[in-house]
């Protein structure tokens, strides 16, 4: 691919709900450039940007995907995104990149849950926008209805720019609302026309509100429209590339990517009013002061890398958006972020899977660069002696965690080295051994983000693996106090062994730590022996008596025992005060406890009923609600932890995917007895068929 330099360089996310077609959108804005030489079709698994084999199995993008195409002498950066929330990290990272969101609506659906996150995620980049109503040919499409749920949804001023003749099977083409032409369509190709007469009136009313819009991006432009004089074309033009850039107002587009209807006038339009790289000024910060910097084209090299992958052939490969001044190949950069210079080798694009080599990456540009060995996802790289460091790619918090342990035996050493790997690649996949219950727990967005990484783990690592509920950190305690013996007397040939003592059990409030008290005299237990009695006790409290889980908030003291002077030994008292324990606590009234969760979740506020009442069956205890602004409010409540394992796929359901939440270790409570009785009997079965 030529080079190009700032000022003919456009950077377009294109985001979007899942099933709204952004990726055919893509593939067809390709096949229009001439990048691609035939349409691919994401259920035949042939698209240029859904080409991971998770991808094409699914049908679904789950990771975002550059696309480059040259249309009209610019270089248009396309990067198609993922459509479903498990995979956020990575519409976010694109954001960070691209300069302008192309916002894809399915012409039947209209505004979906993740079309409203994704106008968000744009709106705090401050970047423009660019609306298209896709799937005009499909049942039930209507461009109207669409174009008013979005004014009802995000506000701010909506702009048609185009108008659909006809819809669903009688969809034939569009009406250019600037040009004042219709443009036909028949097998993809587009045809200019007048307007219908049936749409004449239609149109005219949609050129009065965009010539409106446009009038309203400058001041001596607006007084002029407002006196009633008549704007020439330039004024136009310049008022719409001005507004659309500075996001006064979201122009609105219509076609079927599938078609092929309105994909040319959508690439026409990209390239007069989306803002070029030359015109985007980015911020940051000078290391250690934080003072803040801007760079722009014309100062020294500055970039972000805004996503990694893993190539089996190539390696490690970085996506980097290129913020001022120049990139060449063989060079060293300095990555402000780690402190650490990097030197790079080739460089190259991808459209796709497919690789074009690049001799050099101007302002604006796009870029990848393969087995940088410092650098990683949200860095910053730049020129050593006028560092600038970009605020990092901001995630939203993990939602959901399983236990993750290999299929086949040997397989432990090799899963944490490709879960690094993976990790590498996803911001939003993290993993921990739990000291408590020694599983390795990995964390994610959702169940489909986990199951997907499952699959990646097999096909890019080798490794098999099985995904289930973590186990829970439960804890015993007792209710009451006791005093209770332990003996331990074995005679053998030799020495025999003997240890003998008196414990007093006693419960303590909860959190407390434990306490182990010498209360003997008179030499009952010598002294020598009392550290391996205080052991004895502290290995049965880790091992547990009722369910086989840690015991807490208890005190124990030695009130008295007695001693052989042959027999007697540190492990005859360590047994012996171990006896004692696990006679002990069965006497003094044993409990289950259970590790509490403080839950925050933020919802629309027409759903916080149904999610007070669905904690509620969860077992858990409201603590209060509140507005908290834009529609939304927050529930905080306290819930076990057992009932919240899979919150994330129940809150998704109750809010169409609307809610998040947010939960911190708490406290632990006494577990219900019902509860309680099913798990010390689940474990007495397990040691049974152990001992079997």
């Amino acid at each position: 691919m030529k080079e190009y330099k700032s000022d003919r360089i456009k950077n377009v996310g294109i985001v979007a709900h899942g099933g709204a077609g952004k990726t055919s959108l893509a593939e067809a804005l390709l096949f229009n450039a001439g990048a691609v030489t035939r349409l691919g079709r994401v259920d035949d698994g042939t698209v240029t940007t859904d080409f991971e084999a998770e991808e094409v199995k699914r049908k679904v993008s789950i990771s975002n995907a550059l696309a480059p195409c040259e249309w009209k002498d610019f270089k248009i950066n396309f990067v198609d995104t993922p459509g479903y929330s498990d995979f956020v990290s990575e519409v976010k990272g694109a954001l960070r990149a691209v300069d302008t969101a192309l916002v894809v609506l399915c012409a039947a659906s209209g505004v979906e849950v993740e079309t409203e996150k994704v106008w968000k995620y744009s709106e705090e980049q401050k970047m423009a926008r660019i609306a298209f109503v896709n799937k005009m040919d499909r049942e039930n499409a209507d461009f109207d209805a669409v174009v008013e749920k979005m004014k009802a949804s995000f506000g701010g001023t909506i702009v048609p720019m185009q108008l659909p003749i006809g819809s669903q099977e009688s969809f034939v083409g569009i009406v250019d609302i600037v040009a004042m032409k219709a443009i036909m369509y028949k097998g993809g190709k587009g045809t200019e026309a007048d307007i219908p007469e049936d749409m004449k009136d239609a149109a005219e009313l949609a050129r009065m509100a965009m010539i409106e819009a446009a009038a309203e991006a400058d001041d001596d432009v607006l007084a002029k429209y407002l006196e009633g004089e008549e704007l020439t074309d330039a004024e136009i033009h310049a008022g719409l590339t001005k507004g659309i850039s500075e996001s006064r107002f979201i122009p609105v587009f219509c076609g079927s990517a599938t078609k092929n209807i309105g994909i040319a006038d959508l690439l026409n339009s990209i390239v007069k009013y989306a803002p070029g790289a030359d015109k985007i000024v980015a911020r940051g910060v000078k290391p250690k002061t934080e003072d803040v910097l801007t760079r722009t084209s014309g100062d020294p090299f500055s970039a972000l890398v805004f996503k990694t992958t893993a190539d089996p052939f190539v390696g490690r490969l970085s996506f980097i958006r290129v913020f001022s001044g120049t990139l060449k190949p063989d060079s060293t950069l300095y990555n402000s972020t780690k402190e650490k210079n990097e030197r790079i080798g080739n460089l190259f694009t991808m459209r796709g899977k497919t690789q074009d080599s690049l001799t050099v990456a101007n302002t604006g540009d796009i870029v990848v660069v393969a087995k940088m060995a410092e650098t990683g996802t949200g860095d910053t790289l730049c020129d050593k002696d006028k560092p600038i460091v970009f605020p990092s790619i901001a995630y939203p918090g993990l939602m959901f965690t399983l236990c993750i342990e290999p299929k086949n035996k040997g397989d432990e050493d090799k899963i944490g080295n490709a879960l690094n790997r993976l990790a590498d690649e996803d911001p939003t996949l993290k993993f921990r051994k739990d000291a408590e219950t020694s599983q390795l727990l990995v964390s994610g967005m959702g169940d489909l983000h986990l199951a997907i990484m499952a699959e990646r783990l097999k096909r890019k690592f080798g490794v098999d693996v099985k995904l289930s509920d973590p186990r829970i950190a439960y804890r015993e305690s007792i209710r009451t106090s006791v005093k209770v013996e332990g003996k331990h007397k074995k005679q053998t040939g030799g020495h025999g062994q003997y240890g003998h003592v008196w414990l007093q059990i006693e419960p303590l409030p909860s959190g407390s730590p434990f306490q182990f008290v010498d209360a003997t005299f008179g030499g009952s237990v010598p002294k020598q022996f009392i550290p391996a009695v205080e052991k004895g006790v502290r290995e049965a409290f880790a091992k547990g008596v009722i369910a086989g889980y840690p015991l807490v908030d208890i005190k124990v003291t030695l009130t008295d025992g007695s001693y052989h002077d042959v027999d007697s030994s540190e492990m005859s008292f360590k047994v012996a005060s171990s006896l004692a324990i696990r006679k002990g606590v069965v006497q003094a009234k044993p409990i289950l406890l259970e590790p509490i969760y403080s839950v925050e979740v933020t919802v629309p506020e027409s759903y916080m009923g149904d999610i007070i009442g669905d904690l509620n069956g969860k077992r858990g205890r409201i603590l209060g609600m509140e507005p908290i602004g834009g529609g939304l409010g927050v529930v905080r409540a306290m819930a076990p932890m057992s009932e919240m394992f899979r919150y994330a796929i129940d809150l998704r359901s109750i809010t169409q995917g609307r809610g998040s939440f947010t939960m911190q270790p708490d406290h632990y409570a006494e577990v219900p007895q019902r509860q309680a009785d099913a798990i010390i009997e689940a474990y007495k079965k397990e040691k049974q068929d152990e001992d079997d």
